[in-house]
């Protein structure tokens, strides 16, 4: 049996059973017009419309080729029907049936009642044929159409709800389907999915089941590939290309933000509905973790068209289930704009955070650190080193050290068997513990292992969110820490050395010293998910952690006087008092430089890679003077 016989015969069982009580209940005598309906309905259905036509007192040829129209005009993946009533008048009868019209693309059903006249003709009965048994509204001389609107794509938001996106260029190559006579739509579409590699069935199904006096958009190209395709694309005749201006091109931080595309083949088959050819698709940042906010909405309408005057009759309209929405940031353009200009001319990245928020305000990375994959500055992993000494003020008050405590700074020392090296070492003099920790003297840091408790190191790098369960939208790393089981361990703790951090992590450090409470990142204020059809609950982040006022006093004295005496004088900036220190470290044989401090309420996380100790505090100086300048 072929596969429409089964279609045909699986259909009969169940159209039978819906119609077979209404005809025993009316007794009718032979010929019944129940095998009409039932033949007329399983044609239909199953797409044997000559077998349907049979059925009707049209001419079978108009019959059979109205039906397989209304299934290309509307797009249709399904009709399904279900039989409700018979009615009988001397020699006629109406049947009342429910239809289910599947318009694919997940675009919803199309639910409508229809009405089936049947009358005898020649001693059958035989549906009494006009455009009205495919919809009581259709008539004469009228067509169906489905009229898709999809919704703009949605802008991601600064915190002052201006568009972190810039206007951008897309081309797109449209048809009018009045234009195209005969088999010249076919052709086109032969042709233009042999250049994009778009299924030359879906492209003709658009166009057939469209509006024809309205110009449809088949597929958007980017600048980059127009310009390779555009000669092959203004030789298909039917095809007009026009230029659209959408808000895509990302602003900074584009590695946050995010960058889109044009939907290609690839991305179309990934996606299914509600995309189409011609919507755009998030590549990275929040533009793809918040695809499904940004866009897929779309307006559905059933329509009819007259074919000469044109009139267009609504049948059926869909709102979407959803809505599309802009995504809101905490991201500021002034904190932004200075965030960039101060790592100009060199190689590093930056993060800025509100301490007392923890929003963040700025994300900055040069080339060498932008990957369309993560944002380094959230997720990547570096050495602390020194800069891990703020976490280590509270074992050492524990351990009832004191700040004006003298703590030699060696060239060299050895802890545990672990050697540490201090570049530029002091000589002739003996500093105290605060002025190696504005200096970070990573030898006399390291001679701490012996009196202060590993475990009160691990302790204390929690409270500073080290390893804390926090998520934003793109990926991040809070931070880690070896575990402590020696002289060694902790002196290479103290050093930074077995400690990882992010940019923004470390960030959060100097926040928290700011504030006096360490609080977990935010990034996006509003939706609170990434997914608007997730039934999950929304992320809740850990909660603040106050820390304890006297190792608060302690750590801004020591860092306020790592830029008034230490390594961080280049930090200095107009306005409110800069607070903190530098670090250096390397990774991969490459040499880096920190500043980790703040300034009045913002606080600052940089990671310059340079010989020079200094290099992320200069950046840090030309940050908050051009934020001051600007402000």
């Amino acid at each position: 049996m072929t596969v429409r016989g089964r279609a045909r015969r699986a259909a009969s069982a169940a159209l039978a059973l819906a119609v077979t009580a209404p005809m025993l209940s009316a007794c009718f005598e032979e010929p019944s017009a129940h095998e009409a309906v039932r033949d007329f309905l399983i044609g239909w259905q199953t797409g044997d419309y000559a077998a349907a036509a049979k059925r009707t007192d049209g001419d079978e040829k108009v019959v059979s080729k109205a039906l397989e129209d209304a299934k290309l005009q509307l797009d249709a993946a399904s009709f399904r029907f279900n039989v409700k009533s018979m009615r009988r008048a001397a020699d006629e009868v109406e049947a009342d049936f429910d239809a289910e019209v599947d318009l694919g693309e997940n675009n919803p059903l199309w639910e409508y009642e229809g009405k089936l006249p049947l009358h005898l003709v020649d001693g059958h009965w035989k549906v009494r044929w006009s455009p009205s048994v495919l919809h009581p509204q259709l008539r004469e001389g009228q067509r169906f159409a489905v009229k898709v609107t999809p919704e703009g794509r949605q802008p991601i938001l600064d915190r002052n709800r201006d568009p972190l996106q810039e206007k951008a260029v897309l081309h797109v190559a449209s048809v009018i389907p009045a234009n195209l006579k005969n088999d010249e739509a076919d052709k086109l579409c032969q042709r233009l999915s042999k250049i994009t590699g778009f299924p030359h069935d879906r492209l003709l199904s658009r166009i057939r089941s469209a509006q024809p006096n309205l110009q449809v958009p088949l597929v958007t190209f980017g600048r980059t590939k127009f310009g390779q395709l555009r000669a092959q694309l203004e030789a298909i005749p039917g095809i007009i290309l026009s230029e659209q201006e959408q808000s895509v091109a990302p602003a900074s931080p584009t590695q946050v933000v995010g960058t889109v595309t044009a939907v290609t083949p690839e991305i179309e088959q990934q996606l299914g509905g509600p995309q189409r050819a011609g919507d755009t698709v998030g590549r990275a940042g929040l533009q793809k973790a918040y695809q499904e906010h940004l866009t897929g909405s779309t307006d559905t309408r059933v329509i009819t068209v007259d074919l000469k005057t044109l009139k267009v009759t609504e049948l059926k309209k869909w709102r979407p289930d959803r809505s599309t929405s802009p995504v809101q940031t905490t991201l500021d353009r002034a904190h932004q704009k200075a965030a960039d200009s101060a790592l100009l001319g060199g190689s590093g990245m930056m993060v800025a955070v509100q301490a007392s928020t923890g929003d963040i305000l700025a994300v900055s990375s040069t080339n060498e650190y932008n990957q369309e994959k993560h944002v380094l500055a959230f997720a990547g992993r570096f050495p602390a080193g020194t800069a891990f000494s703020i976490m280590s003020v509270e074992g050492i008050l524990k351990a009832r050290i004191s700040p004006k405590q003298r703590l030699a700074c060696p060239a060299d020392r050895t802890v545990g068997g672990v050697a540490f090296h201090q570049e530029g070492a002091p000589i002739g003099v003996t500093p105290t513990l605060q002025a190696n920790f504005a200096t970070g003297c990573v030898t006399a840091l390291a001679s701490l292992a012996r009196r202060i408790d590993g475990s009160e190191l691990t302790s204390a790098a929690a409270k500073f969110g080290i390893g804390a369960p926090w998520a934003l939208p793109l990926k991040g790393f809070s931070g880690s820490m070896r575990p402590l089981k020696n002289d060694a361990a902790t002196a290479k703790a103290l050093a930074g050395q077995n400690v990882l951090v992010s940019p923004l992590s470390i960030a959060l450090v100097a926040g928290a010293v700011a504030s006096g409470t360490w609080r977990p990142p935010v990034l996006v204020t509003d939706p609170r998910t990434t997914d608007p059809t997730t039934e999950t609950e929304p992320y809740q982040a850990p909660d603040p952690i106050k820390l304890d006022e006297k190792t608060v006093d302690t750590l801004r004295t020591f860092m306020r006087s790592g830029v008034t005496a230490g390594s961080a004088r280049a930090a200095a900036a107009p306005g409110d008092p800069v607070h903190g220190i530098t670090a250096v470290t390397s990774q991969n044989r490459k040499p880096f430089a920190w500043f980790v401090g703040w300034q009045g309420d913002v606080a600052v996380a940089v990671l310059m890679q340079s010989p020079d100790p200094a290099a992320g505090a200069a950046a840090a100086g030309r940050f908050f003077r051009g934020l001051h300048a600007g402000l």
